[in-house]
């Protein structure tokens, strides 16, 4: 039994040896569920098509770049990542720590995760990414990992992993092992700082109470050979000495990794603030008063005058100057900004955001939407005529299209293509990931597009319009007669949005125009001709109401002092003052996290009723 005179050691020595036993048949299974190469005709060549680039000191045959190329084509790949057979164990535990071949199969937008030895690239990944022959030779491990996160998007459908047996690993290279950590995205200094604790735990444990200490130890002791244990497509060659050593080894890696040199991050002039701040202080060196058109008086959906003011906030998106005002019909509820930006105004406060400075963090968000994206399809998909699947589906306000690939996953026999004002869109088509870029005014392109298309998806993105009405006119214009418009927006009528008021995120301002009451637009889709089909509150609830009001109350606090547009730049007293915020608003984040998948739980058994921060609607378009 544990003992209680021993304090928290052996309890945790406890916890920490379980966790080890679920994570080892984790990473087993995930290791069960790499491929490994087949054995090709001796005499079928490597096509041209093909690329196979090498960290430095790895030396793929001609017998497994065939291998590989048969597996690719095979499976319909073009990006596919070798895994040696004897890949070293702590390297194997590390990326299959991060790792999952089935997620990564199933989920086009999964990061990319290699072995760092060897990839085998289709010459159209590499014409479609503009990768310079230069970028591919002379490439660390590291490097390796991050070239092939830079060619994922352009494979996102199309790319795999697999175990090549002939192939023989590089030496480990210690003092590499920060750069593999940050290339295979493993946060470094918190996962250091979890080992350090993790070894105390041990001691302590070993100390307090020798048995409990010894049950966590042997766990880890173990575990390089329980994961690759029977009949494993990988067999490290350290397997023995890493197994033997390992509390050993771990601790000399800890130690190289903490003094290795910091990995060199490359600057991109067009993107570095410094140069950016100038053209933003022109911006505003007149003030405000162009970015705002004037105040109305009525409200812009129903023509009421009852207007009430909903709430007064700054920007707390990105610390831009400037305050916003929403106002709320009190006829028909309708929410809307008063007075809203003049084209200029949208200009300087989207400046930034989805591209530029803020385009990767944008893509990494993003990216985490997988199960969204997959359930919007899904809505359009059952409610389909049996005989008359969709073959043409437009995105609306399309960003970098994370929705369309996704998309093809569910409704693979449709091809998608995208609409945008922004760069994304272009580079969404560079991608593969649609068929077609269109960048302008949705309503300005309608007559164009008029009925080309059995889907138009627009996902928040109407409450970012000028004119919502004019939006869903150009709807209904490129639809075929019965075609089908998915429409996802924020619920003004959301409780959270009364309870963190100025912090609620979907408030989103300056750039939100219009929240919209699901009611409204149902009433709207039918003036336009449409009859709604279905309507989801709580699958389309998005968990970021507590973490969104945490993150803008940082801003509003204390904006990130080195951005372009904070006058006079990153002083000392401005980063010490960001610093602290940041330490502080830890706690805040982990008590936001909780309380967000309470509200989840929440919206899916009231989102109609104000449980939801969202709602989604598919309606059809009318004969005639």
């Amino acid at each position: 039994m544990l003992n209680p005179v021993a304090g928290p050691f052996p309890w945790l020595a406890l916890l920490i040896g379980l966790g080890l036993l679920g994570g080892t048949r984790t990473l087993r299974r995930r290791l069960r569920a790499l491929p490994s190469l087949p054995t090709a005709p001796t005499d079928n060549r490597a096509p041209d098509a093909w690329t196979c680039v090498a960290a430095t000191g790895v030396r793929p045959d001609e017998s497994t770049i065939r291998d590989a190329v048969a597996h690719a084509e095979l499976h319909r790949l073009l990006l596919l990542d070798l895994v040696p057979g004897d890949l070293p164990a702590d390297e194997l535990l590390t990326l299959l720590g991060r790792l999952d071949p089935e997620r990564n199969r199933r989920d086009p937008l999964a990061r990319a995760r290699g072995a760092g030895h060897a990839l085998l690239v289709h010459t159209d990944v590499l014409r479609r990414a503009d990768v310079p022959a230069a970028d591919l030779v002379d490439l660390d491990a590291a490097e390796l990992i991050e070239l092939g996160a830079r060619l994922k998007p352009f494979a996102a459908l199309s790319t795999g992993h697999a175990v090549a047996p002939g192939l023989v690993a590089a030496p480990t290279d210690p003092a590499l092992r920060k750069r593999r950590l940050r290339a295979l995205g493993v946060p470094v200094w918190p996962t250091m700082i979890g080992n350090l604790g993790e070894a105390a735990a041990y001691i302590g444990a070993c100390t307090a109470t020798p048995f409990w200490g010894a049950w966590a130890l042997l766990a880890m002791w173990v575990q390089p050979y329980a994961v690759v244990a029977g009949r494993s497509p990988v067999r490290p060659r350290d397997l023995g000495r890493a197994t033997a050593l390992r509390p050993i080894l771990a601790g000399w890696r800890w130690v190289r990794a903490v003094s290795g040199p910091r990995p060199a991050r490359a600057a991109t002039p067009a993107l570095d603030p410094a140069k950016l701040r100038p053209a933003y202080a022109r911006s505003v060196a007149n003030g405000l008063d162009a970015f705002f058109e004037d105040r109305r008086d009525t409200c812009p959906w129903c023509g009421s005058t009852r207007l009430a003011v909903r709430s007064r906030v700054g920007d707390h998106l990105q610390g831009k100057p400037g305050r916003f005002t929403l106002e709320r019909c009190r006829d028909c509820a309708h929410v809307f900004q008063n007075p809203r930006l003049s084209p200029a105004g949208l200009d300087y406060y989207y400046r930034d955001f989805y591209d530029g400075l803020g385009g990767p963090g944008a893509e990494a968000l993003f990216g985490t939407m997988s199960r969204t994206y997959r359930a919007r399809a899904d809505l359009v998909r059952r409610h389909l005529p049996a005989d008359r699947p969709p073959c043409a589906w437009l995105d609306v306000g399309t960003g970098h299209a994370h929705m369309c690939v996704v998309g093809k996953t569910v409704l693979p026999d449709t091809v998608f293509d995208g609409l945008d004002l922004g760069d994304g869109v272009g580079q969404a088509e560079r991608r593969g990931w649609i068929r077609t870029a269109y960048r302008g005014q949705f309503p300005e392109l309608a007559d164009k597009l008029a009925g080309g298309y059995d889907v138009v998806g627009m996902h928040h993105y109407l409450e970012h319009t000028r004119d919502p009405f004019a939006e869903l006119d150009a709807a209904a214009k490129v639809l075929v007669p019965g075609g089908r418009l998915l429409i996802e927006l924020p619920d003004p009528n959301c409780t959270y949005g009364r309870l963190l008021r100025g912090l609620w995120l979907p408030q989103f301002q300056p750039q939100h125009q219009h929240l919209m009451p699901w009611r409204n637009l149902e009433v709207a889709l039918n003036a336009s001709g449409f009859t709604v089909l279905a309507r989801e509150h709580g699958r389309a609830h998005q968990g970021n109401d507590f973490i969104g009001a945490v993150s803008q109350a940082l801003t509003a606090l204390a904006p990130n002092p080195a951005m372009p547009w904070i006058a006079g730049g990153p002083t000392p007293l401005r980063r010490i003052r960001r610093a602290v915020l940041v330490a502080l608003s830890v706690p805040c984040f982990v008590v936001a996290v909780l309380l967000d998948a309470v509200a989840l739980l929440f919206a899916h058994v009231a989102g109609e009723h104000g449980g939801s921060n969202a709602y989604r609607l598919l309606a059809r378009k009318d004969p005639g």
